[in-house]
């Protein structure tokens, strides 16, 4: 049996893509679409440690305060432990895998940390180090959520109340966050990433129309297995 499909939906905080992909997971139950969802990071496994440290500002309380590419193989440890602990058998059978963030995220958060013109060589060494040498998948399809950084700061301060957190290294660095927005329009185009805007003529989209159009693609993109 050949390799299964990896798909992933990718967005900064407070882009809506929990809630997103919370509603593509009930859509696939729904239509009987036989899927394996995953989330990372995973903190409630001892791979993400030095995830938990980094983020707890333990080294330091700047998220430049770690070079992109040492934050980038915290990240890739937890992938590779889950990949070789959780559903790598499944893909490897076959299976369609759903993921909230994967290497994505490194390539926003940590690139992000570099100007623009090393983003293309980071871009490359983080390919190289995932999916070639460290023998992770490579996603099929990946869908950017593209919010603005107002939309995001103000659904994330919500959020932030609503559920009495306390943001981490990366949420309360307003700066980082606006250049992790314009690394992200870099990556997707680098890496050939389906985008879906969270405005359209200057209003916030209803999260049912944008989960129809990112229901849509993932369609597509099971059609032409």
């Amino acid at each position: 049996m050949g390799k299964g499909k990896l798909i992933v939906l990718e967005g900064i905080d407070g882009s809506g893509k929990s809630a997103q992909y919370r509603r593509l997971c009930a859509r696939m139950e729904k239509d009987k679409i036989a899927y394996n969802h995953i989330v990372f990071p995973r903190y409630d496994k001892e791979s993400s440690a030095l995830i938990r440290l980094y983020l707890g500002g333990q080294f330091g309380s700047r998220p430049a305060d770690v070079n992109a590419y040492a934050a980038s193989t915290f990240y890739a440890v937890d992938r590779y432990a889950s990949y070789h602990d959780d559903w790598g058998r499944i893909y490897e059978s076959g299976g369609l895998i759903l993921s909230d963030r994967y290497t994505t995220s490194n390539a926003v958060h940590q690139g992000s940390k570099l100007p623009d013109d090393e983003l293309p060589d980071f871009f490359t060494w983080l390919a190289d180090l995932e999916y070639r040498k460290m023998g992770l998948p490579e996603p099929d399809l990946v869908i950017y959520l593209d919010v603005d950084i107002a939309t995001s700061l103000r659904r994330m301060r919500a959020r932030e109340l609503k559920n009495n957190v306390t943001a981490d290294i990366h949420e309360k660095d307003t700066a980082y966050l606006e250049r992790c927005l314009h690394t992200a329009e870099m990556a997707a185009a680098h890496y050939g990433w389906r985008r879906i805007p969270f405005m359209k003529d200057g209003q916030e989209r209803e999260a049912d129309e944008k989960n129809a159009e990112i229901y849509s693609v993932i369609l597509e993109t099971l059609r032409n297995d």
